[in-house]
């Protein structure tokens, strides 16, 4: 099987997958956003392929807000939101309008920030992933480029039992197109359905 460009990501019942006023002391946003990942941690026996799945790819792609809540210069004292040991333990490209040096953390991930836009960094990624799968990691608007580009092979949503009313949507911006449902399945806090995003 060829790799593909995946991504997963949770979604709340109207489609958002952050809520506004993301910050460092809310990187998800206001309103119930917790909500949306609830399932990786009250429930992971119960949803471990999904898990499993998230972490499964060779390299990784992901937007300057899913890597820290700054905008401008960076604070290089700032490495991620997830501590010494980020989960991806492999290659991962955040997109961004600044340079910056690539770092290296425990457990096998490099962060490399990709200047020159999504599609270059979408080929570093799939350059480093040693034919594995590629994924975009987010947020909603990193994903939605890729979305836009028809560069994403297979979509995986997560979806929430929560409204949350505004935010950053999946899909805005994104023109009209088909998606084939591959597989759905609902849980106790969640409902996970994968499309085949069809060019």
């Amino acid at each position: 099987m060829s790799a593909k460009v995946v991504c997963d990501i949770a979604v709340s019942a109207d489609g958002y997958a952050a809520g506004p006023g993301q910050s460092l002391d809310k990187p998800f946003g206001e309103g119930p956003v917790d909500r949306l990942t609830t399932w990786m941690f009250e429930t992971p026996d119960e949803n471990q392929a999904e898990l499993d799945a998230v972490t499964a790819a060779g390299a990784y792609v992901m937007g300057r807000n899913m890597f820290g809540p700054g905008r401008g210069e960076w604070d290089l004292d700032w490495t991620g939101w997830w501590g010494d040991e980020p989960p991806y333990h492999a290659p991962v490209f955040v997109l961004t309008h600044h340079p910056r040096e690539p770092l290296t953390m425990q457990g096998g991930t490099t962060f490399t920030f990709v200047t020159e836009g999504i599609h270059a960094a979408l080929k570093q990624a799939k350059d480093a992933a040693g034919g594995r799968d590629v994924a975009i990691a987010g947020g909603a608007a990193t994903v939605n480029q890729y979305l836009r580009e028809g560069l994403i092979d297979e979509l995986r949503t997560h979806v929430a039992p929560v409204v949350l009313g505004a935010g950053e949507r999946l899909f805005d911006g994104v023109p009209s197109q088909n998606l084939e449902i591959v597989s759905a399945r609902p849980a106790s806090l969640v409902t996970h359905i994968t499309y085949r995003v069809q060019r």
